[in-house]
């Protein structure tokens, strides 16, 4: 599906609480040498059973920290670190003192849902210096700018280099979305929200011409854009599996459950597809819009009440080899309980195995991996932290 959509070419569940302001062909990104199954002597790390084993290490405190990335290319050494306010912070990746990279705050909205809410770097980050971001502007619609790294040390995104890829009207202030990835195909993605209010009241999830409540894939040289799924209510984070491939997304629920969704590499790169996972004809199983259709929905992985949360932030399958009872699991939270958990990583299979980590990480907002398949997770107050292996010291 084509979306003709103007190419300038945290989301939260049914009570929505705000964080407070202040080519097809393509390989899997590097270091998918991991399987997602084996045994130890066949040079494999086993399917982890996600009880505990981990520790976590904070790396720093920043003004509402949303996103972390790495570019795949060019600066190994270092983290990105998104603040919803409009900052990038370039910080080394044990931690450290953090170096302004960009600064956007004065082109957004921020409070609430809204804000600058995620970096992703072009894969020739390296040679090109091409840096994607999504923040809502100061009238509340979704906007995705590129921008280029200025010459000189250390390295910053050149303000005047901005380019308009992609803008997205909106109506709401709530239900943004906002993650940007690129996929295993080398591809630029981007997940919207259904556009706010309460329960899709726009309809616009399950509208092919509508961009909104939809993962978006974008040609990063003419902003064309077509629908790589449809029916997310508000997919705030989501993520490729650096060994397969596969999509995991985490959509934050209406009013009853949270649902996390899952589709192999092959449905999530196809360049006509009908992947559809429901929303607003469904809230995770439950039938919700009657008026809404949803043919060939695809059900949820997991799903889960208001009785363990209110609204889920989407993780990754954990790749890292150091993280043993982690690997090959699919690690995920929620924001308001805080909760690390996990579940055996299996497209089209229902969790059979989720269950807690142990560690807590209050106001749970984002998740990130970097080029070697460490994972970080960031709290909305202020904490950045690295998941090591229990006993790591750091």
């Amino acid at each position: 599906m084509v979306l003709a959509t103007t190419a300038v070419a945290a989301g939260c569940g049914g009570s929505d609480p705000e964080p407070t302001k202040t080519s097809e062909s393509s390989p899997p990104p590097p270091g998918a040498e991991h399987s997602r199954e084996g045994s130890g002597p066949e040079g494999r790390t086993p399917v982890g059973d996600g009880r505990g084993g981990v520790e976590l290490t904070k790396l720093g405190a920043f003004a509402y920290p949303v996103h972390v990335a790495q570019p795949r290319t060019g600066d190994d050494g270092h983290l990105y670190v998104v603040e919803q306010c409009g900052r990038i912070q370039r910080i080394p990746i044990d931690g450290g003192d953090p170096e302004l990279f960009l600064d956007v705050g004065e082109q957004i909205a921020c409070g609430g849902e809204q804000g600058l809410l995620s970096v992703a770097f072009a894969p020739d980050y390296a040679d090109s210096g091409l840096l994607y971001v999504y923040y809502t502007d100061t009238e509340g619609d979704e906007r995705i700018v590129e921008y280029r790294r200025a010459p000189g040390e250390p390295p910053t995104a050149d303000p005047e280099s901005a380019r308009d890829l992609l803008a997205i009207e909106d109506f709401a202030s709530n239900h943004n979305g906002g993650l940007l990835l690129f996929g295993p195909d080398g591809r630029l993605y981007a997940g919207t929200g259904d556009g706010g209010g309460s329960g899709d009241p726009e309809r616009t999830a399950q509208d092919p011409d509508s961009p909104l409540g939809k993962l978006l894939r974008i040609d990063t040289d003419d902003g064309d854009t077509e629908i790589a799924a449809l029916g997310l209510r508000n997919p705030w984070r989501y993520s490729f599996d650096r060994s397969t491939g596969d999509l995991w997304i985490g959509d934050v629920g209406q009013s009853a459950l949270e649902e996390i969704d899952s589709a192999t590499r092959a449905e999530a790169t196809a360049r006509e597809t009908d992947l559809n996972f429901g929303w607003s004809a469904f809230e995770g199983t439950q039938p919700f819009n009657a008026d809404q259709e949803a043919p060939g929905a695809r059900g949820p992985t997991l799903e889960y009440g208001r009785d363990r949360g209110c609204s889920v932030t989407g993780g990754y399958v954990v790749r890292d080899p150091g993280l043993r009872t982690l690997f090959g699991r699919y690690l995920y939270g929620d924001y308001c309980e805080g909760e690390l958990r996990s579940f055996t990583a299996e497209v089209g299979r229902p969790a059979a195995d989720d269950r807690p980590l142990g560690p807590q990480v209050p106001a749970l907002s984002s998740f990130g991996e970097d080029v070697d398949g460490h994972l970080y997770v960031t709290s909305l107050e202020g904490p950045v932290y690295r998941l090591d292996p229990a006993g790591a010291g750091g």
